[in-house]
């Protein structure tokens, strides 16, 4: 029998598991199938990888020698497999540029810039509320670009090849219905909204662990935060069912407000993502250009947002004595 990399993974899924038994159940077979099968592998490397006991099974010296040579072997076609993807679904023309995003107004106001900027290029896009997921298909060379986002300071989605630069950092805003009692405020202190239920849309990164430590040191628990698309987020803080959280650049919206939370307790941080070996510097100067021109002019769009930025810019004058 020759040995082949489905062996190799067989060999390291014992060793990770300690016993047969649970090695059977990680990888969908019979406990006896996958005895005989290590018994075939032993015969074929010349002697016992594991020593069998009442507690699992025991590396031996062989086994170890084999499970050193898998941890560089089985990265290693992990990564060819990874770099033929790209290589594979990479446009061979500039004709086709790919962009993934997080749901927003920011991916749509790229692609209207891009429209102008790279006139010669056919844009198709992505959505995804996975930040993991559009950094995956990065990696796979499915996307060129991504924009996706962290909570404050957070790293981005990692992934071996991937660079991430910063488009712009919007403070996190409250969504409240036109009716609130609260909406006629120009801020809000987050303590205000100790009784409110709560809503956003979902995500894997660490928003709602801040948010919750957000609140904490607001010194509330929230009471309950519903996860939701935007549409029925929407919904909810219109029908005064909950207080949505919202990136500053959220557009207007009928029966729905947007407005800041004072000392700005929470941020999200807007990153576009590309592949060193599919993307070169030139296009990806040119799209990090024009990610942050439409970042600017979503943000001009939302009268909260612009109110907020000239209020920093232009801090009233000290009181006349």
């Amino acid at each position: 029998m020759e040995l082949e990399l489905r062996h190799l993974k067989t060999i390291r899924a014992i060793a990770d598991a300690g016993s047969l038994t649970r090695a059977a159940t990680d990888l969908g077979l019979a406990q006896p199938a996958l005895s005989a099968q290590l018994k075939r592998i032993e015969r074929a490397l010349g002697g016992a990888l594991f020593e069998r006991g009442r507690h699992g099974v025991r590396v031996t010296a062989l086994g170890e020698l084999v499970l050193e040579r898998t941890r560089v072997v089985l990265p290693a076609v992990t990564e060819l497999q990874q770099e033929a993807a790209r290589f594979a679904r990479a446009p061979r023309t500039s004709s086709v540029l790919r962009l993934g995003g997080t749901h927003g107004p920011l991916l749509g106001a790229l692609v209207d810039r891009l429209a102008d900027a790279v006139p010669d290029a056919r844009v198709s896009t992505c959505t995804s509320w996975s930040e993991r997921e559009l950094a995956r298909l990065l990696a796979e060379g499915r996307l060129d670009f991504a924009l996706a986002g962290t909570c404050g300071s957070a790293d981005p989605p990692g992934a071996a090849g991937l660079v991430w630069q910063e488009v712009a950092v919007d403070p996190v805003f409250v969504m409240l219905a036109a009716g609130h009692p609260l909406a006629g405020r120009a801020e809000l202190d987050l303590a205000e909204l100790a009784d409110a239920e709560w809503a956003c849309v979902p995500g894997d990164g660490c928003f709602g662990d801040c948010f919750t430590a957000a609140c904490a040191r607001a010194g509330f628990t929230p009471r309950r935060m519903y996860e939701t698309d935007t549409a029925a987020l929407v919904h909810l803080v219109q029908v005064g069912r909950a207080v949505g959280t919202c990136r500053a650049t959220f557009p207007t919206t009928p029966g729905v407000i947007t407005r800041p939370l004072t000392g700005t307790p929470l941020t999200w941080r807007h990153l576009l993502g590309r592949h060193t070996v599919t993307q070169g510097d030139a296009l990806a100067t040119t799209v990090l250009a024009q990610a942050r021109m439409a970042h600017a002019g979503v943000a001009a769009r939302s009268d909260s947002y612009t109110a907020w930025l000239s209020a920093r810019r232009d801090p009233a004058p000290p009181a006349l004595p």
